[in-house]
C-alpha cells in the first residue's frame, strides 16, 4: 500500500521579496513543462509586478520543505484574487509539478483567498473545473526560415496578403522599411502615447493611465539582463518611426503587450507591415515564438501558425468562504438581460475597470470614461 503524500504547506510571500531558491525552483518547473514556458508565467514577471504593486503576492506550495508549486496573484480587499499583472497577464497559472498538487478550490483556501477571477488560465493538470469562457490565443512559431513561414501564410490567405503587400509597398515609398531594437526610452514613451490616444479615440479603457503601469513598463524596459528582459521592436520607414511592439522576452519567446502605430500612417495598414518585418527579423533576434496573446483575431490570425485555447471565469473557495462570490457571480446571470448578454457585457466592462486600477479614484475615472464612450457611440449610431 502506497504511503499517503505529505500535506502541502503554503507560504504567502510578497512577490518582490521572492527568494532566489524559490525563483530557481519555479524556473525549473517552467523548464521541465513547456506549457508553462511563457515569460508571463515566470518568477521574474511576478517580481517585476511586485516592485510596483504592494498587493502582488506569491503562494509558494511546499511538500516536505520542497517548493512544488507557485500561484502568483493580486490580493484585493475581501480576499478576492486577480491574476498578477492583470490586465497585462494574458496567461496565468498555478505553476506546479505534475503530480504534486490539489484541486483549485483547495488552492484558493490554502492561499487564504475567497475567489479568483481569471481570463487566460493555463491548467495542464486539471486543477480547476471547466471554465465559463474559452478564449483563443495566437502565436507565431518558427520552425524554419522566416521566408518559408511567410510563404505558407501567404498561401493560406492569398487575397489578404496581396493587399498587405500593396500597402507595404506604399509605406516603403516613405522610406526603406526596417526593424530596430534597443532604442531610447523616449521612443517607448512615443509608443505609449500613441496607444493612449488610440484608447481615447476608440472609447476603450486606457490601461496605461495608472501610475503602476508606467512604472512597470519603464522598469521592464530597463531590464536588459537576466532570465526575463524587456524588448521593444520598432518599425521605421527610413528615419521615420512607424510604430512598434513592447513587451517581455524569456529565452526564445517574446510576448509583447503594446502594439502602437503612428495614426498619421493608418492608411498604410502599418500593423501588417510591422508583423511582416518582425517575422523576418526573428531569426537574427534569436526568437522562435512571437506570442500575440488574446483577442483581435482579425489582424493576428493571418500571420499565426498556432492557436491555443485558455479559460476564463470565477473560481471560488469551498464552503462558506466562497459562497458570497459564487452567489454574486450567479446574480449577474439572472433575468432577461443576463440571458441576452447585456448584463454580462456591463459586468465585463466594470471588471476590466477594476482590474486596471486598484484605486477608488482610478475606478471612478474609468467608470466616467465608460459612460462617456457609450454616449459617443450612441450619438454616432444615431447620425
Amino acid at each position: 500500500m502506497a504511503a499517503a503524500a505529505s500535506p502541502l504547506v503554503v507560504d504567502l510571500t510578497p512577490a518582490a521579496a521572492l527568494g532566489r531558491a524559490d525563483a530557481d525552483a519555479w524556473r525549473a518547473i517552467q523548464a521541465d513543462q513547456t506549457v508553462f514556458a511563457s515569460p508571463l508565467l515566470g518568477p521574474d514577471f511576478a517580481m517585476a509586478v511586485g516592485r510596483v504593486r504592494e498587493d502582488a503576492l506569491v503562494a509558494v506550495f511546499r511538500r516536505d520543505g520542497r517548493a512544488v508549486g507557485f500561484f502568483p496573484h493580486h490580493r484585493r480587499p475581501g480576499g478576492f484574487g486577480r491574476p498578477i499583472g492583470a490586465p497585462f497577464s494574458d496567461y496565468h497559472a498555478v505553476v506546479s509539478e505534475a503530480d504534486a498538487f490539489t484541486p483549485g478550490d483547495s488552492i484558493l483556501a490554502l492561499s487564504r483567498l475567497k475567489a479568483f477571477r481569471h481570463s487566460g488560465m493555463i491548467d495542464p493538470h486539471g486543477l480547476f473545473p471547466a471554465a465559463d469562457q474559452r478564449h483563443e490565443a495566437f502565436s507565431i512559431e518558427l520552425d524554419g526560415p522566416a521566408e518559408t513561414y511567410l510563404e505558407a501564410r501567404r498561401a493560406a490567405s492569398p487575397k489578404k496578403f496581396k493587399n498587405y503587400r500593396r500597402l507595404q509597398h506604399r509605406l516603403a515609398e516613405v522610406g526603406p522599411l526596417s526593424i530596430r531594437s534597443g532604442e531610447a526610452a523616449s521612443v517607448l514613451d512615443t509608443l505609449l502615447r500613441w496607444k493612449s490616444e488610440q484608447f481615447v479615440r476608440t472609447g476603450t479603457q486606457d490601461v496605461l493611465r495608472p501610475a503602476w503601469v508606467g512604472a512597470l513598463m519603464h522598469d521592464l524596459f530597463e531590464t536588459r539582463t537576466g532570465a526575463m528582459t524587456g524588448l521593444m521592436l520598432t518599425l521605421h520607414a527610413g528615419d521615420r518611426l512607424v510604430g512598434g511592439h513592447f513587451g517581455i522576452r524569456q529565452g526564445a519567446i517574446y510576448h509583447p503587450w503594446i502594439a502602437s502605430m503612428d495614426p498619421d500612417l493608418a492608411a498604410y495598414s502599418p500593423g501588417n507591415a510591422f508583423l511582416d518585418q518582425a517575422i523576418r527579423a526573428m531569426p537574427d533576434l534569436g526568437l522562435r515564438v512571437y506570442d500575440l496573446g488574446l483577442g483581435h483575431d482579425h489582424y493576428k490570425r493571418p500571420y499565426v501558425s498556432t492557436v491555443k485555447t485558455v479559460s476564463g471565469g470565477l473560481q471560488s473557495a469551498p464552503g462558506g468562504a466562497g459562497a458570497f462570490s459564487r452567489a454574486g457571480d450567479e446574480a449577474w446571470r439572472m433575468g432577461a438581460l443576463g440571458r441576452s448578454g447585456a448584463i454580462d457585457k456591463v459586468r465585463r466592462r466594470l471588471d476590466h475597470i477594476a482590474t486596471i486600477d486598484p484605486s477608488i479614484r482610478g475606478r471612478m475615472h474609468g467608470l466616467m470614461e465608460a459612460v462617456a464612450a457609450t454616449r459617443r457611440r450612441s450619438l454616432i449610431a444615431g447620425d
